[in-house]
């Protein structure tokens, strides 16, 4: 049954007012794949717009706070906790990961996923004048606790 038609077959945002009250956790990762000059010009901090990593790690935060004001039928929620962090996983690949916390009705998957989608074009933004080719993703959903389930990625469970 799909929750967000209503009897018209309109779109509605689904009533979680039924719920009960959880503590909820996503995590979501993106990469960034650059030239590795572009990579090594980051972690020197020497990128003329800024310490990239700082602002992409801003504007994460600031992007999973309000996930609901640009995601037609995301649910307004109050974030407990939201953190990012920045890995070099390849000499090209700076991997993003995002959590994010709330105590409410509703999971957080969404302001994960928009939190590293975000982080990942703030830095396409402020490298983009050394390195145009810069390509984002996979980003996906690692692991979900809280409410009626949990979820890991099945390559993430496979190798854990």
């Amino acid at each position: 049954m799909l929750t967000h038609f209503n009897q018209q077959q309109r779109a509605k945002m689904v009533d979680v007012s039924h719920k009960e009250a959880t503590t909820r956790t996503a995590i979501a990762k993106s990469c960034v794949v650059m030239k590795p000059n572009t990579l090594h010009t980051i972690e020197q901090k020497k990128i003329a717009k800024g310490d990239v990593l700082a602002v992409a790690q801003v504007a994460g935060i600031m992007a999973a706070k309000k996930t609901s004001e640009f995601i037609p039928m995301c649910h307004p929620i109050f974030t407990t906790g939201v953190d990012l962090h920045f890995e070099k996983v390849a000499e090209d690949t700076l991997e993003i990961e995002a959590t994010v916390k709330t105590v409410g009705v509703t999971g957080v998957e969404m302001e994960a996923l928009t939190a590293v989608s975000v982080a990942a074009l703030t830095i396409y933004d402020m490298c983009k004048a050394i390195d145009k080719e810069m390509t984002i993703g996979p980003t996906y959903l690692v692991k979900k606790t809280g409410g009626k389930s949990d979820y890991i990625h099945q390559e993430r469970a496979d190798s854990q």
